[in-house]
């Protein structure tokens, strides 16, 4: 055990870290913070599959629940693990024009990934958070932390895909212009797919369905990303779990000029009170309403909604790469996990040749499975792996 990792990656509700073998790509302990700013707050973590959790029986915040893992997980419980680690990878969502790969941290580039707090504002703020924490309480690691960026994969986009129909002075002096997100797992997917069907990344083309409380999809052709479904910021797209995704822009103007709405409290509705929380009115969390999903109209609705969006963007990709397509890939939380977003989704793209496999399609994923029907596209499920990418990223920028 040497030369290890430590993960970071905050969300909006969450922060996931893991100390990592990125050589060998071995996990020695990985663990959640959940729920945070909620009622339900946990801490839980695994070492050598051994359970371990901590809760304070009432809301932590991002702050809390980072400071706990440093000083508590980390330097208490385990600094004879930690005491091998020799870098510190953190996921930062945009990094807009100023980042195009994974760079160390210093001051400057903490300014800058200031700059692009209006870009992935939930999420760009809370990067932050963790980044400063590490480094005052790890000194010793300060020119060892890694910011490992969402955007990367989606540099190489076309202007005809990235670019927004405004004046151009737009993009040429802000730089206004579609940024994407999830590329972090997108990569990981993309190599994963390679190994599984033995295939030079560069010729595959692939769909990818990044599905959780923030959701994309991402097409890729001879593989690099030519489009995807998020644009200046991750508002844009799929419906998520607090998200409105795609709207007509004269709602904004609507609600402003007409309901007499402030534009920070319209920002704070589209971004933390739409998507399946603003259609069912109590929970963000897809699960509630896919419990529901028989028994409630407006839960129904939220999915039905949420796979006739979702299946609209697969279905226009498809003829981006149509007849050379390789597979559609369902990730992350709800990708993974939601045989009924598969199946509703699927079921609206049976005229391209897609077609599921109930039987397949209901069994438990816990690397990769193959959901498709015999002798059609294939489909298939991947286990998110977001934490290997950012480790292998890490240990190679300090190199």
């Amino acid at each position: 055990m040497k030369d290890l990792v430590l993960v970071l990656n905050f969300g909006s509700s969450s922060i996931k870290f893991s100390i990592i073998d990125p050589i060998k790509e071995v996990v020695y302990l990985n663990g959640e913070a959940s729920s945070l700013n909620l009622h339900s707050s946990l801490i839980k973590w695994f070492i050598k599959k051994k359970k371990y959790s901590f809760s304070n029986k009432k809301f932590m915040s991002h702050n809390y629940a980072v400071n706990y893992i440093c000083k508590k997980i980390l330097l208490k419980y385990n600094y004879e693990m930690f005491s091998k680690v020799v870098g510190i990878g953190h996921r930062v969502v945009n990094g807009g024009i100023l980042f195009k790969k994974s760079v160390l941290i210093n001051k400057n580039v903490i300014k800058n990934i200031e700059k692009c707090f209006y870009l992935a504002p939930i999420h760009n703020p809370l990067n932050l958070l963790g980044i400063k924490t590490f480094i005052d309480i790890f000194p010793k690691l300060n020119n060892k932390n890694v910011a490992v960026f969402d955007t990367s994969f989606h540099n190489n986009l076309p202007k005809i895909s990235y670019l927004y129909a405004i004046p151009t002075k737009f993009y040429d002096k802000y730089h206004i212009r579609k940024y994407g997100a999830h590329g972090i797992n997108c990569s990981y997917i993309l190599n994963k797919v390679s190994i599984i069907f033995n295939r030079s990344i560069k010729k595959l083309n692939i769909i990818i369905c990044h599905l959780g409380n923030g959701s994309s999809v991402s097409v890729v052709k001879n593989g690099v990303c030519i489009d995807t479904s998020m644009g200046f910021t991750p508002l844009s797209g799929l419906i998520m779990g607090t998200r409105s995704g795609d709207i007509d822009p004269s709602i904004i103007f609507y609600m402003y000029e007409n309901l007499n709405i402030s534009i920070k409290k319209i920002k704070n509705i589209l971004n933390n009170k739409s998507g399946i929380l603003g259609l069912n009115g109590k929970s963000s969390d897809f699960r509630y309403s896919e419990n529901r999903y028989n028994t409630s109209l407006i839960d129904k609705i939220s999915i039905e909604m949420f796979c006739y969006r979702l299946a609209k963007y697969i279905s226009s990709y498809f003829f981006l790469i149509k007849n050379k397509i390789d597979a559609i890939i369902f990730t992350g939380g709800i990708g993974t996990n939601s045989k009924l977003v598969r199946k509703i989704t699927i079921n609206h793209l049976n005229s391209l040749n897609f077609y599921i496999d109930e039987k397949k399609n209901n069994k438990i994923c816990k690397d990769f499975n193959f959901i498709n029907k015999y002798n059609t596209i294939p489909i298939l499920v991947i286990s998110a792996n977001e934490e290997i990418v950012i480790a292998k990223d890490t240990i190679n920028t300090i190199n």
